[in-house]
């Protein structure tokens, strides 16, 4: 065994930098595996039954909101229609999902490794956070043409960039000083530090991040739809079917909306948990 994999083994019993072994924290109660599956199910029993009494029942419903087995029969027979609008809105959003990360890891590794890059890129950050998506979506698909996904593409970056890069950048600062000095001691490289201390304290914060980062690309390519671009994508029929009064349409379409965001928020959520399992291990 050399230095550096015999330090590897001592980073989990090196003490805190006080010299002294943290205290134990109590134990907190936690819930009950399957009450956290039936929690939500029981919530979304109740809205619905409060749904389907207002509008059937009651009868006092606005106009634009139908019941939810109109949704439901609206969105069995134009299913495949729907599916394709999904398919594009999901695709972009997955882009930006894909790139913004990409970028944010890179751009985060740079920052955590030069403070004067940390310092050039802080405000910009700062710039792209404070972008309202609903005045830079029409310049960008202007930009780039009506029949061009890419600006689109390019919301769903931006969204996803943000978030990623915050929580990255947070993790690769994570480390601590006297767990660094072990491996540096032990004349670890800088891929050995890297591989055993860097990347398993920042790899739960990348997941949380595109945890986040996944529910906002959903969010920014549906809004990116309504300004503009190609005629096609949930946003674009949600717009077009509230306008023209069909609103049991306008409401399936938003159903297919609902169903990709769960499908990326559950897929990173499932990637989050795996990644703390294993860190934590």
């Amino acid at each position: 065994m050399t230095d550096a994999d015999a330090a590897t083994t001592m980073l989990a019993a090196a003490p805190e930098p006080s010299g002294r072994a943290p205290r134990p924290m109590p134990a907190e109660r936690e819930l009950p595996g399957w009450l956290k599956w039936v929690a939500p199910i029981v919530v979304g029993i109740l809205i619905l039954a409060i749904w389907i009494f207002w509008v059937d029942v009651l009868g006092t419903a606005p106009r634009m909101l139908p019941s939810p087995i109109a949704i439901a029969e609206e969105f069995v027979r134009r299913f495949p229609i729907i599916l394709d609008d999904m398919t594009i809105t999901a695709t972009n959003a997955l882009i930006g999902l894909v790139v913004g990360s990409l970028l944010a890891l890179f751009f985060a590794g740079l920052a955590a490794a030069a403070r004067p890059v940390d310092g050039m890129l802080a405000p910009l950050v700062s710039a792209l956070a404070v972008i309202p998506i609903v005045a830079v979506t029409p310049i960008l698909n202007t930009m780039f043409g009506a029949s061009s996904q890419f600006g689109r593409q390019a919301v769903a970056t931006i969204a996803a960039f943000i978030p990623v890069f915050v929580n990255v950048l947070r993790g690769l600062r994570q480390t601590r000083p006297v767990h660094r000095d072990l491996l540096r001691a032990s004349a670890a490289s800088g891929w050995q530090t890297f591989r055993v201390l860097t990347l398993p304290t920042a790899l739960p914060y990348l997941m949380t991040g595109l945890r986040i980062a996944s529910s906002l690309a959903v969010i920014a390519a549906l809004v990116a739809e309504y300004f503009g671009g190609p005629a096609d994508g949930i946003g674009t029929a949600i717009a077009t079917y509230a306008k023209s009064g069909r609103a049991a349409l306008a409401w399936a379409y938003v159903l297919g909306g609902i169903i990709i965001g769960l499908v990326f928020f559950l897929v990173t959520s499932l990637l989050e948990r795996l990644a703390t399992r294993r860190s934590s291990a």
